[in-house]
């Protein structure tokens, strides 16, 4: 059975910095790609950010580009989110995920569906004060 646990979310001024962590168990952490998802209060999980399983190739949403930095390390099957330059609203609960496919290594748009992905952890709040 695969598990997620995502750890690092707090509160934070605007313009502050916050680093998830996320640690996935359970498969071949390195063989599959790993992704960042949020969801605010009323609205519909988004799409934040992903990276292949090979840590190679990186994806973002339009709102977080250039701000977050997504990056794995393979030997920990840890992923992490650093965030930079936090505004407030980038409030919501942050949930990790592990893709369903190994290997993947298809459409980056396939990426920003939450279909993509069939493990995913509890969520970490992070809340971005003005």
């Amino acid at each position: 059975q695969v598990h997620v646990d995502e750890s690092g979310g707090g509160l934070v001024q605007a313009g502050g910095s916050l680093k998830l962590s996320c640690v996935a168990s359970g498969r071949t952490f390195s063989n599959y790609v790993m992704g960042w998802f949020r969801q605010a209060p009323g609205k519909e999980r988004e799409f934040v950010s992903a990276i292949s399983w090979s840590g190679g190739s990186t994806y973002y949403a339009d709102s977080v580009k250039g701000r977050f930095t997504i990056s794995r390390d393979n030997a920990k099957n840890t992923v992490y989110l650093q965030m930079n330059s936090l505004k407030p609203e980038d409030t919501a609960v942050y949930y990790c995920a592990t893709s369903r496919h190994p290997y993947y290594s298809g459409s980056s748009y396939y990426l920003q569906g939450i279909e993509a992905y069939d493990a995913w952890g509890q969520g970490t709040q992070v809340t971005v004060s003005s």
